[in-house]
């Protein structure tokens, strides 16, 4: 008895061990060609497809991919801006954001966010939305590895080419053209800051018709976007 089962515990850690062999090859794989082809997708895109069929709501999305060079330089400060202004120098996780969060949790105070733009990156591209401490671990190893093979342009290209700015709206192009009749690669300043004021909850707000928080946020970060030291900052990112 104790025979069978030393050898059915044996076996079933074989497998799992294989699973996770499997599963480090396929992530790591799959980085490395995102790292030079555009993602096909999201897993934020294949939830609101999901979603549309269960709730019988057709949703179109809209996104069209651009590149780094189609990208403009307002949008790209003021998602940094916003979201993540340690991102030049942090390597995927901003600790000083984790320590204040940590701190005002035990505090009692609300929930502060510390999510980094490429834990952001790793969780639409890859992941499932959720708060499990499972989904958290998987986004913190794709964290690494796009931190680890992508460089800071390409995560930042791949964000802001697969971030949601409205239901079904995806990349910047698409919000580029969705809120302002516009380009992506043409965004003004202010036009910039009013996409990324929305980031936080950009299915309940909009760029084009900003209430009076909408235009408070998009203010504070147009004043964020000067403090860095304008477009210049971007020179700071690695390829």
């Amino acid at each position: 008895m104790n025979r069978m089962l030393r050898r059915t515990t044996a076996l079933l850690w074989r497998i799992v061990w294989r699973g996770v062999l499997v599963f480090v090859a396929v992530s790591v794989l799959l980085v490395l060609l995102f790292k030079v082809v555009p993602p096909p997708g999201s897993m934020v895109m294949l939830e609101r497809k999901v979603q549309s069929w269960v709730n019988s709501e057709p949703i179109r999305i809209q996104r069209e991919w651009r590149s780094w060079s189609e990208l403009s330089s307002n949008a790209k400060l003021a998602v940094i801006a916003a979201e993540d202004q340690r991102f030049p120098i942090h390597r995927g996780f901003d600790v000083v954001e984790l320590r204040r969060a940590w701190e005002a949790s035990r505090d009692g105070s609300r929930l502060r966010g510390a999510s980094t733009l490429s834990q952001q990156t790793a969780k639409n591209v890859f992941l499932w939305s959720g708060r499990s401490w499972f989904r958290k671990g998987l986004e913190a190893w794709f964290t690494l590895l796009i931190e680890t093979f992508w460089g800071k342009e390409r995560i930042l290209e791949v964000y802001l080419n697969v971030a949601e700015w409205d239901t079904g709206v995806f990349g910047l192009e698409a919000a580029a053209e969705h809120y302002f009749g516009a380009s992506g690669s043409a965004l003004t300043e202010r036009q910039a800051s009013l996409l990324a004021a929305i980031l936080p909850s950009p299915r309940t707000r909009s760029a084009s018709r900003p209430d009076a928080q909408v235009e408070r946020r998009s203010q504070w970060v147009r004043q964020q976007m000067r403090n860095l030291g304008g477009v210049g900052y971007l020179e700071r990112l690695d390829r």
